[in-house]
């Protein structure tokens, strides 16, 4: 799943030397008002075939995040952001909540813990990889909890009015779903940073989501599955590695798909230049079909750092896999070249 700059910043708000871009508006008397955003801007062509060259509005956010003491212990929280990708302007969080030496426990229209997994150093090329659908709502709880070493959260979007299929849940205008409960546990050791995401969801709309999906009978579908993910530093390299196993099975039928991913991908840090090479396997299987669907993925990219806030990269990818009737799928080589701005 894509993070957003959002997607942590709850957790940031209490965490000093933070490394997420923002600006102080105001810190007085127990009150720290600040403001980030970002705008990335890439020319891609995907690796779909008989793709061609497209400018990509990829992200455009802005959020204003506040902490208010309320005791020596204890701050409340609360925050809303916007995301301008398409030309219409939506609100994606809006919440509340409080904060302390426990961690962090907010409510309202925010991101799951879900919305975090995955670990590839791909921007856009990273072939199918772990796919939870739906990882942000309206009716959403959350908490999560760091101590520097071990580190764990839950969120649960809940139906909000006890009606099915009540639009609670969101995911670029698909995802709908009735109730999602997901969470996360992980550890730090030295250089080596490992963690599990478990996610469970029920009534979730797939109807424009992933190819292997798409041919449901009916669109409500049943989700629930992990992902496993390591990350390691060594000198100027680091590592990455998951898997990641995600059931789909309709609410009402009899239609499955078991999926398996993995990935792997490494870096090399040279100045302000990382240069990084992964690579992504996915396999389907639907009890429908009698073969089975993958796909692997390869890609190679690089960025260059003008500043703290503001990098170029670009990326090249190619793609092998097979479809559910043993046909050879095709693919173009996929290229992009992007900008981020960030505040």
């Amino acid at each position: 799943m894509k993070k957003t700059i959002l997607a942590m910043a709850v957790p940031a708000l209490l965490a000093a030397g933070s490394a997420s871009a923002s600006i102080n508006l105001y810190d007085a008397e127990g009150v720290k008002v600040d403001v980030s955003g970002a705008a990335e801007v890439q020319y891609i062509s995907g690796l779909a075939e008989n793709s061609e060259g497209q400018w990509k509005l990829d992200d455009g956010d802005i959020a204003v995040n506040t902490t208010i003491a309320i005791s020596d212990k204890v701050n409340a929280l609360g925050g809303f952001a916007y995301k301008f990708e398409d030309q219409a302007v939506t609100s994606d969080e809006l919440f509340v909540g409080f904060g302390g030496d426990f961690g962090t426990v907010t409510f309202g229209r925010q991101y799951l813990i879900a919305d975090d997994a995955g670990n590839g150093k791909d921007y856009e090329f990273g072939g199918q990889s772990i796919d939870f659908v739906a990882a942000q709502g309206d009716q959403v709880a959350k908490y999560v909890y760091d101590n520097g070493t071990f580190y764990a959260g839950i969120s649960a979007l809940l139906e909000s009015n006890g009606e099915d299929n009540d639009d609670d849940a969101q995911d670029d205008g698909f995802g709908e779903a009735d109730q999602i409960i997901d969470g996360r546990i992980g550890y730090r050791a030295g250089d080596l940073d490992a963690r599990i995401y478990a996610y469970d969801g029920q009534n979730i709309d797939v109807a424009k989501d992933a190819d292997y999906l798409n041919t449901f009978d009916a669109k409500d579908v049943d989700i629930n599955g992990f992902n496993i993910e390591a990350d390691y530093v060594m000198d100027a390299f680091s590592f990455a590695a998951s898997y990641g196993q995600v059931e789909y099975k309709e609410s009402v039928g009899s239609t499955e798909v078991n999926v398996d991913t993995i990935g792997l991908a490494a870096d090399y840090t040279m100045g302000k230049n990382v240069f990084a090479i992964g690579y992504n396997r996915y396999e389907a299987d639907r009890n429908t079909e009698s073969n089975k669907a993958d796909q692997d993925t390869l890609y190679v990219n690089a960025t260059h750092s003008f500043h703290s806030n503001v990098i170029g990269y670009v990326e090249l990818a190619v793609a092998d896999g097979e479809g559910f009737d043993g046909k050879d799928l095709d693919f173009d080589t996929a290229y992009l070249a992007g900008m981020e701005v960030k505040f």
